[in-house]
Order: C-alpha cells, then sequence, then structure tokens
C-alpha cells in the first residue's frame, strides 16, 4: 500500500447544526479562525435545501482559506456546492462508485467497521479514514462502543492511509488518538458544545503533535 499522510486532517471539524450551542456559521468561522484544518458538514435532520444552502455558506468560509469542506454521505450534494469532498459509510454509495463518479483530485472519506474494509478501503479509492468511536460520543447514536487506544492502534496498523480519529475526541485525549498512529482528530462536541467555541479550537489545536 502507498500511503498518503495529510496534515489537512489534523484537527477536523464535524459540524453538525443539531448538535451546535449557537449559529453554525459562527462557530465555524470561529473555529477555522483558530486552528481547524478541515470541516465535514454533518446535518442527518435537514432537507437536501437546507443541507445546500449551509454548505455553500461554509464553503465561502472555507475556500478563501484553503480549507477542505466535506459533506457527510451525500455525493450529489458536494458536488453541487463545489466541495472537496464527501465522507461515506458502509450503507452509503460504494467508495468505488463514488471515485468513478467524482475523479482522482476529490477527497473521499470513509468509515469503515470491519477489517476487511480498512484493507480494502484505499484500492477503493478512499482518500481518507475515519476510525472510532475512539471515546465515547454524544452526537452519534449508532457509532458502537470506544474502540480505545489499543483497538484502534490494531486497527490503524491495517493502513497506510491517513486515519482519523473520532468520537469522544478532546484535548485530553488527543495525545492518546496521536500515541496510537492517529494523522488527525474528528470533534463535534468538544467545540459545537463549548461555552466558548475560540477557546475550545485553540485548547484543541495545542494538543496536537507539533509536527501537525
Amino acid at each position: 500500500m502507498m500511503g498518503r499522510p495529510s496534515t489537512q486532517y489534523s484537527l477536523y471539524l464535524v459540524l453538525d447544526p443539531d448538535h451546535t450551542a449557537s449559529d453554525p456559521i459562527t462557530i465555524a468561522a470561529e473555529a477555522l479562525d483558530n486552528g481547524v484544518t478541515c470541516v465535514q458538514l454533518r446535518w442527518k435532520s435537514a432537507t437536501d435545501r437546507q443541507v445546500v444552502d449551509l454548505a455553500r455558506s461554509i464553503h465561502q468560509l472555507t475556500e478563501p482559506r484553503h480549507i477542505p469542506l466535506i459533506v457527510n454521505d451525500r455525493l450529489d450534494i458536494a458536488l453541487a456546492v463545489e466541495a472537496e469532498g464527501v465522507h461515506l459509510g458502509v450503507d452509503d454509495l460504494p467508495l468505488r462508485d463514488a471515485r468513478r463518479i467524482a475523479g482522482e483530485s476529490f477527497i473521499i472519506g470513509y468509515s469503515p467497521e470491519a477489517d476487511d474494509q480498512i484493507v480494502d478501503a484505499e484500492q477503493a479509492g478512499a482518500s481518507y479514514l475515519g476510525i472510532g468511536p475512539f471515546s465515547g460520543t454524544v452526537t452519534k447514536s449508532n457509532a458502537g462502543p470506544a474502540l480505545r487506544a489499543t483497538e484502534f492502534a490494531r486497527r490503524r496498523s491495517l493502513t497506510d492511509l491517513p486515519v482519523v480519529a473520532i468520537g469522544g475526541m478532546t484535548a485530553n485525549n488527543a495525545a492518546q488518538a496521536f500515541a496510537a498512529g492517529a494523522d488527525g482528530i474528528a470533534v463535534a462536541s468538544a467545540i459545537l458544545g463549548a461555552s466558548d467555541p475560540v477557546e475550545a479550537t485553540r485548547r484543541l489545536r495545542a494538543a496536537l503533535p507539533g509536527r501537525l
């Protein structure tokens, strides 16, 4: 396998308006200004039009900063708003079909659930993997039991793709994830639910290894 390490996933914000303490556009802007390196828009309860409208607004923030915008689940919406990528799960559009449709330069994230899915992901077209939940999470009810560092490290060893640790990530456990081989951490409630998203983002940024 040929890996494609990237620092663009180092502090990865999963922006879910259903779990924000205030306006999601304001939170996104504050997070982007204080160290977030990638934004995924995940909004399960919204209509397609709502997702499109918010994605376009977020893209107006990310694009000038040269920070990728990833749309959760929906390749059609990601392409429509000219986002840089999509993030897919095992029940979504298959990786090979997504790669064929989107082209080689498009970012395709993937959340595998089994070892063979991790091993096969790069050949199937994934750009990076989201593996978790690393710890407990309150923003995804079907995430499954926490992996913790040892199991995360085992799964991470199965691929050379960049891997983002997701699920219950905070400034307090970020070091454990990076020590277990993560290339980045995906955060939701640690920023979205914070009383001060600016300070929360800065604390997370400070928790990243110096090389990131």
